[in-house]
């Protein structure tokens, strides 16, 4: 192939290549939703309400589907790096979860009350669940627990600067905390000990975020 060609052929993939780019990022900022034809609330305690929606979806299809419709999560990443920046501290739980049949450990989580700013309610149930304050907090991810069915999203926050309290966990709340180092936990998911997707996503995540840094 002579180097007129080969030139030819690189600036096309190149070409190529950006707009397969400027299509993802162009579908990252555009919403599209469906048109709600009716919706009925068939179940409503007091956590979640279930709706039986009748939809138009965005490509043209008419749909009906169940819904749990929920006020969102918050989730703690609670980190005290007063011994060691680079293997910090976690402080995660142990408690029984009916719906999977066992105990799991997980990361102070919980849901926010109607009108509740999340870092507000991210405050409250850390100190409820383990007595923990903070004084810095930052925002990490939100995503969609389980978008099939479920209109919950969880946000997560990244707390340091930690500082011990008396927990005020709820009449039905049974939970076991301790702060754990950052290279256990992970050996933890790595042998398949930690089961909780909210953890598993926050903990990966940020060390994700972290080595990224470490590498610019």
């Amino acid at each position: 192939m002579a180097k007129k060609d080969k030139l030819k052929t690189v600036k096309a993939a190149t070409k190529s290549k950006a707009a397969r780019k400027a299509k993802v990022s162009n579908a990252r900022t555009v919403t599209e939703t469906a048109t709600l034809l009716s919706s009925e609330v068939v179940y409503e305690g007091p956590l979640f309400r279930v709706h039986h929606d009748k939809l138009i979806e965005p490509g043209g299809l008419e749909n009906e589907r169940e819904v749990i419709r929920h006020n969102g999560s918050v989730v703690i990443l609670a980190m005290d790096k007063s011994k060691s920046k680079k293997d910090p501290w976690i402080v995660i739980e142990r408690q029984y979860r009916h719906a999977a049949n066992q105990f799991l450990w997980e990361l102070p989580a919980g849901k926010m009350d109607a009108g509740e700013e999340p870092l507000a309610a991210a405050k409250r149930e850390l100190a409820e669940e383990t007595g923990y304050s903070a004084k810095k907090w930052k925002p990490l991810v939100e995503y969609w627990a389980s978008p099939g069915f479920l209109g919950e999203t969880m946000k997560v926050f990244l707390a340091e600067g930690l500082i011990a309290g008396e927990a005020r966990p709820e009449e039905d709340e049974k939970i076991d905390f301790r702060l754990v180092k950052l290279s256990d936990v992970v050996k933890m998911i790595k042998k398949g000990a930690i089961h909780d997707g909210k953890t598993l996503t926050s903990v990966l995540l940020y060390l994700q975020n972290t080595r990224g840094k470490k590498a610019k």
